[in-house]
């Protein structure tokens, strides 16, 4: 059983990744914090494969330039 929560996990991080790809590599945080869980994002945060960047206006989570 925890294997498959595991694969499910690692499913969702991959699609976050995806859709960071298909949105020129940034999102507004707010839009994604309904779709994806806090745990996935701060997953990928702490991978660096994402990085949170301060607008002024708002956070977007982009894709890290080292990943």
């Amino acid at each position: 059983m925890a294997k498959e929560a595991n694969n499910d996990f690692e499913r969702r991080a991959n699609h976050l990744l995806r859709l960071l790809q298909l949105c020129d590599g940034c999102v507004p945080l707010h839009r994604l914090q309904l779709q994806f869980s806090d745990s996935v994002i701060q997953t990928l945060l702490d991978k660096e494969m994402v990085q949170v960047q301060n607008t002024g206006r708002g956070f977007l989570l982009e894709i890290a330039e080292d990943f």
